[in-house]
């Protein structure tokens, strides 16, 4: 049976934390860890981070079976190395850099949208899914037996994390590839070619969330994380229907964002 964080671990003979434990378990004392990693480089293991990037295309369940391992070895589930934050950076800005340049947009314009797409759409959404997800997963997931465990906020940014990254490979990255001379087009292949990459980034962001959420062995009923693919799907026909252009929508947020 894996091991999970307790509210009663670390209990001394008199049932009082020992101070030292107490402290490491804090979620205070986490974060600062992390945070003061965030600037040492050489202690990152990139070439892992690197790796989990690989397997969240590939094979998603390997990438959380190390999570599981790191609870086994560290005692918590959130990473602790910001390598995964620090790749998942360059990867947006890059791509973002190149979306300037395939919507012909000038210098200035493209540092612009480079805020706007890491502080906003990366940072600010991110941190509230993450909430938004750590209180519904502790609020109504975890099992009545196991109320003493409960889901790390850092563990629900990581899910978050890890599900984004396919969705920013294939719409900041893969996409731009067909963007001038297929999607854009006004024609049926082209809102079809679009659509279907937003579905599957979409698709992805939504499996790779359940994957997370369901790793946890205290968390019951982590199957209605999948329900959005009833609506995502229904969408997507819907939009092929009445001839909806996501990704023509999208550049024109962009450009409007920039003015």
């Amino acid at each position: 049976m894996l091991p999970s964080t307790s509210v009663n671990s670390s209990v001394q003979g008199n049932g009082v934390l020992n101070s030292r434990d107490a402290a490491r378990h804090t979620a205070g004392a986490k974060r600062y860890k992390y945070l003061r990693r965030l600037f040492r480089f050489r202690q990152m293991d990139f070439e892992f981070a690197a790796w989990q990037m690989l397997y969240l295309f590939t094979s998603p369940q390997r990438v959380y079976r190390n999570f599981h391992y790191r609870k086994q070895t560290k005692d918590q589930w959130a990473r602790d190395d910001p390598a995964f934050l620090v790749l998942l950076s360059v990867w947006l800005c890059v791509s973002t850099i190149g979306f300037g340049f395939v919507l012909d947009m000038g210098f200035f314009e493209t540092i612009k949208l480079l805020l706007w797409v890491v502080f906003i759409d990366c940072v600010g959404v991110g941190l509230l899914i993450s909430t938004l997800m750590w209180f519904i997963s502790n609020k109504y997931l975890v099992k009545r037996q196991s109320r003493d465990y409960d889901v790390e906020w850092g563990y629900a940014f990581d899910v978050h994390l890890n599900a984004f990254y396919p969705l920013l490979v294939i719409l900041h990255f893969i996409q731009l590839f067909f963007i001038n001379h297929v999607i854009l087009t006004d024609t049926f292949i082209g809102y079809l070619v679009g659509n279907t990459l937003w579905l599957i980034a979409v698709g992805y962001y939504i499996y790779v969330t359940f994957l997370g959420y369901s790793a946890l062995p205290f968390l019951k009923n982590t199957v209605i994380l999948l329900y959005p693919f009833a609506p995502l799907i229904l969408l997507y026909g819907l939009s092929l229907a009445l001839g909806w252009n996501f990704t023509h929508a999208l550049c024109s947020f962009y450009k409007y964002r920039v003015k």
